[in-house]
């Protein structure tokens, strides 16, 4: 059984999570555990999800301006609970939180391996996106 709540999580336990994920590569090189520790502080939204020896297995954070849009930043699963559904949920409770489906619109940046995913929520890829990435990044994998 696992629960989802809102919840802020320590950057040591996000970053062992990420071990655990596939969300482990997104992220730069670059002041990682500094950055690491003021975005576990600072989104909008933190659902987490834990299994019941309490172990962090799924975790989502957004940016929101509560009224109109939701950027989703971070969503991912502890590769051993993938395919139960966490995600989905996570999405749907993000949502509802952020100000429900009628008056949010949601955004994410998606790996391809992920497009079918949100292609199964009901997104859709879109070109209008604009960029001003300046910013160091040496890709590299949470280890």
């Amino acid at each position: 059984m696992v629960t989802i709540n809102e919840e802020r999580v320590s950057a040591a336990e996000y970053i062992d999570f990420l071990k655990r994920t596939d969300l482990g590569s997104q992220y730069p090189k670059e002041r990682f555990e500094e950055r690491i520790a003021k975005l576990v502080q600072t989104v909008s939204i933190s659902l987490v999800a834990r299994n019941e020896e309490n172990l962090m297995v799924g975790a989502l954070f957004g940016l929101t301006d509560f009224c109109y849009w939701l950027y989703i930043t971070d969503l991912g699963v502890d590769r051993n609970y993938e395919r139960q559904g966490i995600a989905t949920l996570m999405m749907k409770q993000a949502h509802q939180i952020a100000g429900g489906e009628k008056d949010i619109a949601v955004y994410l940046i998606a790996n391809e391996g992920a497009v079918p995913f949100y292609e199964k929520l009901g997104m859709k890829k879109a070109d209008d996106v604009m960029q001003y990435n300046h910013i160091e990044w040496t890709e590299w994998t949470v280890k």
